[in-house]
């Protein structure tokens, strides 16, 4: 039999492989080509799928890609960079900025044609930008600019076009203040301690914070004392190879344009109680499996703040079809079944022992010594002893179990990109599928913004002069990927939406469970559930730069103790990698996304033993039976188990 013919972009695949193990000087370098990427964790380094019609630049493109990563893990020290790196939120990003302009620098400078590579990832990155002037003077991105002019200075290559007004917008600034400390970053290239100092020195010079205070360590190593620091300095950084991306790295996102804001988001979120109006800068997250999101430290004021909202006018509630044309929906939701097919084997054969629970829990009784029914074959010895004894028939009672309604909702925040999502929405979908063959209604929704670092919101404040604390300054996206009503079989391709990139952006929960909550209401259903599944707490850099660090929090807070208190709403949820029991008081946490699916079975299965308890009780007169429920469309009938029984069968 004839062996398959081979796919054309094989051989690009495996020279590409080839020609990043020889960069980084790493044998056992992993490649691996997935919709994750691009993305850099020890040894094992993402790409995007090369297009079926791999054209020279997108070929570029990727070779690019591959060589950041390569370079990274060649000429870069995770331990020592998280040693000098500075505490200020906002010298940061521009000390990951030139640090990242040095790796691509040695490379650029030894091999022309990986200079030629990077060069097409930054050009494709910045073609993607939109320069918004007012923006930038409101908010300087300085990390950029200071990059691009480091870069300049390294290796002699102009910014890309779309990005040298923003330069030269501030570029005289830059050099009236550090211009003498970047003319010595040339000579320290291959030396990252000594490029790291004079980043320090830049830093200082731009005043962004950077206070010989604020790594002691380091003015130790500059007069040639202890190199060992804090040892937990090393921990605090992200030690995955991925700190503070520049836009080059993140080009074959289709969100490239604004992928960088949020890792700036991420920095700022531990400086928000000492610093909330620190500005703001325009790096994306490049969240993997794992990558934890900003969270805003538990302590601080607690005063109550009324929780407001700038403006409405740009949040949209829109359904996942309309997010996407049909044909992209159908490859997404392709791609997602390929990546998770040993994972979905899992989730089902925990879905299948859901259900039989479900259909076990029928809490059967019989009426004895009826007139008519079945024959009690038991009492037939009463016929032989006493022939004038009348048959004796028996029926089953029907057991009532209320109509649910079950709806799950899920984070779709940037730092849930990755392995998360994917296993999220295998989990939702099969759950889904299973609880409709019991008779049990599932919605499925997502929430996230439309931009990152707020959007249309955002430029309504500034045009409006800039009012203090204008609340919530971002623009909501809240998605719609399965309405209650709708058969599984037509929604089943929308949740491929979630593997979209671009999609997954920043998170503000207590709105989100507002919207959900207000939807369950409206149910008919006597029983509602409300599942949440979540990796974090309330993060958005715009509306938190602007307004108290905990102002998302507390407002979540708010909204759970109202539903948990007053609403007929049962609320659990799920944390990965989180604790959210300091929120809900149904929660569970777990530290591995894999356990994501048996946590949802076993809340659901726990509610729904709880109400098998309910009904048995009620049965033996413990209970006084329940009202009648009126719902929106009149009384509720209330579905027996004995009747999903039958149309399961």
């Amino acid at each position: 039999m004839a062996k398959n013919p081979e796919s054309p972009l094989e051989p690009f695949k495996r020279a590409l492989a080839h020609a990043a193990r020889s960069l980084a000087e790493t044998p056992d370098l992993e490649i691996v080509y997935s919709g994750e990427g691009p993305q850099l964790s020890g040894n094992r380094a993402v790409l995007p799928h090369p297009p079926r019609d791999l054209t020279p630049a997108d070929a570029a493109r990727i070779r690019g890609l591959a060589d950041q990563m390569a370079l990274r893990i060649a000429h870069h020290d995770p331990a020592a960079h998280a040693k000098t790196r500075p505490a200020s939120g906002a010298g940061q990003p521009i000390y990951d900025s030139l640090e990242q302009a040095r790796i691509e620098a040695i490379g650029a400078n030894a091999m022309g044609g990986v200079r030629g590579n990077l060069k097409a990832v930054m050009d494709h990155a910045w073609s993607r930008r939109v320069f918004n002037e007012t923006e930038a003077m409101a908010n300087p991105p300085l990390a950029e600019v200071v990059g691009l002019m480091v870069r300049e200075r390294l290796t002699g290559e102009p910014p890309p076009p779309m990005a040298r007004a923003l330069v030269e917008m501030f570029r005289g600034e830059v050099e009236a203040k550090a211009g003498a400390d970047l003319d010595k970053l040339e000579g320290t290239v291959h030396d990252q301690k000594a490029f790291a100092r004079i980043a320090r020195a830049i830093i200082r010079d731009l005043q962004m914070g950077d206070d010989l205070s604020d790594a002691p360590e380091q003015s130790e190593d500059e007069d040639g004392g202890s190199e060992e620091g804090d040892p937990e300095a090393s921990d605090s950084d992200d030690d995955g190879e991925g700190e503070s991306r520049s836009p080059q790295q993140t080009a074959m996102d289709e969100d490239d344009a604004t992928q960088r804001e949020a890792e700036d988001a991420d920095s700022q979120m531990a400086q928000a109680e000492e610093d909330p109006n620190a500005e703001d800068t325009d790096e994306p997250p490049d969240m993997g499996d794992g990558d934890q999101p900003a969270r805003p430290d538990p302590s601080g004021d607690n005063r109550a703040i009324t929780y407001k909202v700038f403006t409405t006018a740009h949040d949209e509630v829109v359904a996942a079809e309309e997010l996407c044309d049909p044909e992209e929906l159908t490859r997404l939701r392709a791609y997602l079944d390929q990546q998770l097919a040993s994972v979905s084997n899992v989730v089902s054969r925990l879905a299948n022992r859901l259900q039989r629970k479900l259909l076990a829990q029928q809490n059967r009784a019989w009426s004895f010594d009826l007139e008519e029914g079945l024959l009690d074959t038991a009492r037939l010895t009463r016929v032989i002893t006493d022939p004038t004894a009348s048959l004796a028939f028996k029926e089953e009672e029907d057991t009532e179990f209320r109509d649910t309604v079950v709806t799950i909702l899920i984070d779709n925040s940037g730092s849930m990109r990755g392995r998360p999502i994917m296993v999220a929405a295998v989990c939702a979908d099969i759950l889904a599928r299973t609880l409709e063959r019991c008779s049990v209604k599932t919605e499925i929704l997502g929430f996230t913004t439309r931009a990152w670092k707020g959007g249309s919101s955002r430029e309504d404040w500034l045009k409006a002069g800039k009012p203090a604390q204008p609340g919530r300054l971002n623009d909501l996206r809240h998605i719609i990927y399965k309405a209650a009503d709708a058969p599984w079989r037509r929604a089943r391709r929308n949740l491929g939406l979630m593997m979209r990139e671009g999609l997954l952006k920043e998170n503000i929960d207590g709105e989100a469970l507002m919207w959900a909550h207000q939807r369950l209401i409206g149910r008919p259903e006597a029983r509602r559930i409300m599942l949440v599944i979540s990796d974090g707490a309330p993060v958005d850099d715009s509306t938190l730069s602007v307004n108290s660090g905990h102002y998302l929090e507390r407002h979540l807070r708010e909204v759970i103790g109202e539903i948990e208190a007053k609403s007929p709403v049962q609320l659990i949820a799920i944390g990965i990698g989180h604790d959210v029991t300091r929120y809900y008081k149904n929660a569970v946490t777990i530290v591995d996304v894999e356990q994501l699916a048996g946590a949802m079975v076993e809340q659901l299965a726990d509610l729904f033993d709880e109400e098998v308890r309910r009904v048995t009780r009620r049965n033996a007169g413990l209970l006084a039976p329940p009202p009648s429920t009126q719902g929106p469309q009149g009384p509720t009938r209330r579905s027996t188990f004995k009747e999903v029984r039958r149309a399961t069968a």
